[in-house]
């Protein structure tokens, strides 16, 4: 009795043992199947923007990768409100208005009032931000001063380049400065003429002369003619630009000179001689061209768009190609009227200072020129922070630690590393100055941008598409 009761123990406990097992085995299937999720789609390891409704392989003989809805848990709570519109499933950048479905065949998602701020919004994790190095600006007002340069060549002050051409006929007896690029001095001899015209005139006032002095003793009309006569002799003489002490030698030695000297008006370079020993002239003809190199020119050439900002009298800083260790101050003296249509420039005239004779026409030299932006400081972000795609500028806001939001803004002139903000930023707004473009890369930013209301991209905007940023432009 006691061996069947045994048995029948044992059989007993057999099977609810082997009930339990099956129950456990049964509830692990059920959860393993619970668990496999069938994939929505696979995409390219390497682009998601490629897909395949079939499991593939790329280029490189890489599996693409399964994508799986989202777990129901996570969209739980209904949402309720009123629909603005459709968006793409998988983040493209396109909206409806109406419910349609993608390619493949998935719905496009609604987009409810209260839900945009979210959609347009990035959320990157602290360590994430960390290892990309991101830094921010907070943005302020400031005063824009951006330094124009602008590149010319040093020439000759057109005011203090002199002429020496003889008023008469006559030969060149002797030349005394025969060299281009001679210093000479004022009331220096530049060299000595032969001209029967400077004889006769000699002539016809010492006799003018004499007849004054025989006249002496008669009415006092004769003298008066007599020394009328003298004198137009002598002041045609000076006309001619004989010297006044040639002029005094003559008066007093009462001899004409077969030659005589003409002498330097200016201090200066010789630039130009066309003069040659032994050599006739005519009235008017160039013997020598003197400049004045105490004060020159240098001629930059400013564009189109920089032009309104030069004003007369605006000091700068002058660097020489010649003089690498020196700067040179000027001040703008000129702003040509004219355009040169084949650069678009205006050509600006700075007169500089050459006392010590260093700066030489020809020589190559740039100009810096600051320029105010505005009189009042102007909001202003840094030009790091934009992402310039051509054809629209956008920056990211961060509205806390790991959460940016991607905003469109519209700016002014650059200036010393910073953009005038004309719209979308205000002051105290915290922007990505420093791996923003890592920052778009990582969290897909077209598709944030792709979660902005249709007014949004109807005010003055281009397709989403053709807002993804340029890398080369800033890095």
């Amino acid at each position: 009795m006691t061996k069947w009761f045994q048995l029948i123990v044992i059989l007993i406990l057999g099977a609810g043992l082997g009930f339990l097992g099956g129950y456990a085995y049964l509830s692990q299937m059920t959860e393993h199947t619970a668990t496999v999720r069938k994939p929505l789609y696979y995409r390219h390891p390497m682009n998601p923007q490629v897909t395949s409704p079939a499991p593939a392989k790329d280029e490189m003989g890489m599996d693409y990768v399964a994508v799986y809805a989202e777990p129901q848990a996570e969209s739980a709570t209904t949402k309720t409100g009123k629909i603005i519109y459709y968006r793409h499933p998988m983040g493209a950048a396109d909206t409806s208005l109406v419910p349609k479905k993608d390619e493949m065949g998935m719905d496009y998602l609604p987009v409810y009032e209260g839900e945009l701020a979210e959609i347009g919004q990035l959320q990157i994790t602290p360590e994430k931000i960390q290892k990309l190095g991101v830094t921010t600006a907070v943005v302020n007002p400031r005063q824009l001063i951006r330094n124009l340069r602008a590149l010319g060549s040093i020439q000759v002050d057109e005011r203090r380049v002199h002429s020496v051409t003889p008023k008469f006929e006559g030969w060149i007896q002797r030349l005394y400065v025969n060299t281009t690029g001679q210093i000479v001095k004022h009331g220096q001899p530049l060299l000595e003429i032969y001209s029967p015209d400077l004889i006769a005139a000699q002539q016809e006032y010492l006799v003018a002369k004499q007849g004054e002095i025989a006249l002496k003793l008669s009415s006092p009309q004769a003298k008066n003619t007599a020394a009328k006569l003298s004198e137009n002799a002598l002041q045609r003489l000076h006309n001619w630009d004989i010297a006044q002490a040639t002029l005094q030698r003559l008066q007093n030695s009462q001899k004409t000179q077969d030659t005589l000297p003409l002498l330097s008006p200016v201090d200066g370079v010789i630039v130009d001689k066309p003069a040659v020993e032994g050599m006739r002239f005519m009235p008017g003809e160039l013997l020598f061209r003197i400049a004045d190199l105490s004060q020159v020119w240098l001629i930059v050439d400013v564009f189109e768009q920089d032009i309104a900002e030069v004003a007369l009298g605006q000091a700068v800083q002058v660097h020489i190609n010649a003089y690498p260790d020196r700067q040179f101050a000027g001040k703008v003296a000129f702003i040509y009227p004219t355009l040169a249509t084949e650069t678009r420039t205006v050509k600006v005239r700075i007169e500089l200072p050459n006392h010590d004779a260093l700066l030489k026409p020809g020589l190559y030299g740039s100009v810096v020129l600051g320029l105010s932006e505005g009189k009042q400081p102007q909001l202003a972000v840094p030009a790091s922070a934009v992402l310039d795609s051509g054809t629209r500028q956008i920056v990211l806001v961060q509205k806390n630690v790991g959460l940016f939001e991607p905003r469109t803004v519209k700016l002014g002139r650059q200036a010393n590393g910073f953009y005038q903000v004309l719209q979308g930023l205000s002051a105290g707004d915290e922007v990505v100055t420093h791996a923003n473009f890592l920052i778009d890369a990582e969290s897909n930013l077209k598709s944030a941008l792709s979660g902005m209301s249709p007014q949004d991209k109807d005010s003055n905007s281009l397709p989403i598409e053709d807002a993804e940023p340029d890398a080369s432009s800033h890095y």
